[in-house]
């Protein structure tokens, strides 16, 4: 799926191209190039598109969000080998540019954050004036034997606007599934990224970290985030398990928008995802996801950050909490 293409949806209805089919690992680039261009080529103009979102830019955190109009964003969701996809805002899920089937081949494909690949995402950004949330990039580590699962924010003027390196690595045994350890090729990262952007302040993170609430938490309270994102490849066990009452935990708890873009469906034989792209308001209501799970395509909602503004109003749970004063612990 193209940026370009999601961008020719109008305000209240989405038309949705396919996805691009997958290319292998070796040509994944120069077959995805091909694919966007021929995919482009025949699309309408962007510009009158792009147009229809309604989008307060230049905002920061210490803006009113009452005084903010509502900004229309997307969730992607896709179900992807090798295939990279995109659209406005729009978010990306986790491993959206490859997901292997041989242990270590992502590593062998990771690039630095201005490699080839990520200058073709800035550039249609940039060329499409929106802003583009990427869930989860195989960014090249600090050896040849590791990479980092890093999740990449590039605004409308095809900058990477801010990056964060997935915290919580998925080194878990799931019931009835397989043995996933993340950490043998992927090394954590160690710094919490909250930025301003034209649909709020966002918090970034990508989905394992989803069952830590302190880091939603901390970018609720520390950082002031409105808008968590959660790309994921959730597994269909644990998704089915926890998906949902999850990410409407962390909207709830936090008070802020929660977008979740997911993969989607059987990858290979080794790796399926459970789906369910999703967005939630700080109500803990969800307000668009896909028509059903294993849908291909993307969802839209209108962020209206005045809500943000209300819930918190109305349930004052930053001055209500109690665990940023000093305490007496009492263990037995």
């Amino acid at each position: 799926m193209d940026p370009r293409g999601a961008l020719a949806a109008t305000r209240t209805r989405v038309s949705v191209p396919h996805a691009l089919a997958a290319p292998t690992a070796g040509g994944a680039l120069a077959s995805h190039r091909m694919k966007l261009a021929s995919l482009v080529a025949s699309l309408p103009p962007i510009a009158a598109a792009a147009a229809r979102f309604r989008v307060r830019r230049g905002m920061a955190s210490s803006v009113s969000a009452a005084a903010a109009a509502p900004a229309r964003v997307g969730v992607v969701q896709m179900t992807s080998e090798a295939a990279a996809s995109g659209v406005k805002f729009l978010c990306f899920p986790e491993v959206f540019s490859f997901i292997g089937s041989k242990d270590g081949e992502s590593v062998k494909l990771a690039e630095p954050l201005d490699g080839p690949i990520m200058q073709r995402y800035c550039s249609l950004a940039k060329e499409s004036s929106i802003w583009l949330s990427l869930g989860g990039f195989q960014e090249k580590g600090p050896d040849d034997s590791h990479q980092y699962n890093t999740h990449v924010l590039i605004d409308d003027s095809g900058t990477v606007r801010s990056s964060y390196r997935k915290i919580h690595l998925f080194d878990v045994d799931v019931p009835g599934n397989m043995v996933y350890k993340e950490s043998r090729f992927t090394t954590a990262g160690d710094t919490i990224v909250a930025v301003d952007s034209p649909f709020g302040r966002l918090g970034l993170t990508v989905c394992y970290d989803l069952r830590f609430p302190e880091l939603y938490q901390i970018l609720r309270f520390k950082h002031q985030a409105q808008v968590l994102l959660v790309p994921s490849a959730f597994t269909k066990v644990t998704g089915e398990a926890h998906w949902e009452i999850l990410l409407r935990a962390r909207a709830i708890e936090t008070q802020c928008y929660v977008i979740a873009a997911a993969q989607a469906g059987k990858h290979n034989e080794k790796r399926e995802s459970y789906g369910d792209s999703i967005i939630i308001d700080p109500w803990g209501t969800v307000i668009a996801r896909l028509p059903d799970r294993l849908s291909t395509g993307f969802a839209v909602a209108d962020l209206d950050l005045s809500k943000v503004e209300a819930v918190r109003t109305r349930m004052p749970i930053s001055e209500h909490r109690k665990f940023d004063s000093a305490w007496k612990s009492s263990y037995l």
